[in-house]
């Protein structure tokens, strides 16, 4: 915040966090998960974690099996071009070659349950014969004003120039 204060002193800010849930934390307590995140996140983002990280702390994972060395066809250059992503598989796109890229390392895994945490719901796109869980997040502003107050002040200004033009 003192960044934004300092680079851009009107600049509004809207306080957020993202809130992790998960339709079955049942599949993650106790168990070997292997996570599967949102690739350009990690990657392009140089995100060490993402959402799915959280989740399996949070409900109690036993263990996050690390799935470079069952990495398969793309996702071997991906380990290699980004080592931050230790623990966690990226999904990097969602063409036919790398989702089938995906589906072999996923099969190739040892793990108890997949914790899903991509946009895209990946049981649709790929078999999965392991149990899985999907983890989402949600945006929670927390504090004032938030965007709706912002968006609104900012149509209402605009509306009103525009009318009386």
């Amino acid at each position: 915040m003192a960044n934004v204060a300092a680079t851009n002193p009107g600049a509004t800010l809207i306080q957020a966090r993202s809130t992790v849930r998960v339709d079955d934390p049942d599949l993650i307590r106790g168990k070997r998960v292997l996570l599967i995140e949102d690739g350009p996140t990690l990657t392009h983002g140089e995100m060490a974690y993402g959402s799915g990280s959280v989740a399996a702390h949070r409900y109690g994972a036993a263990q996050v099996v690390d799935p470079r060395s069952f990495a398969r066809g793309s996702l071997i250059e991906t380990f290699r071009r980004f080592p931050w992503v230790q623990r966690s598989l990226p999904a990097m796109g969602y063409s036919q070659t790398q989702l089938d890229d995906l589906a072999a390392t996923i099969a190739a895994v040892d793990c108890d349950t997949i914790v899903i945490a991509t946009p895209v719901d990946l049981a649709r796109l790929i078999r999965l014969d392991k149990p899985y869980c999907r983890v989402r997040y949600d945006l929670e502003e927390i504090s004032c004003p938030n965007l709706t107050d912002v968006v609104s002040g900012f149509l209402s200004t605009h509306i009103a120039r525009v009318r009386s033009s």
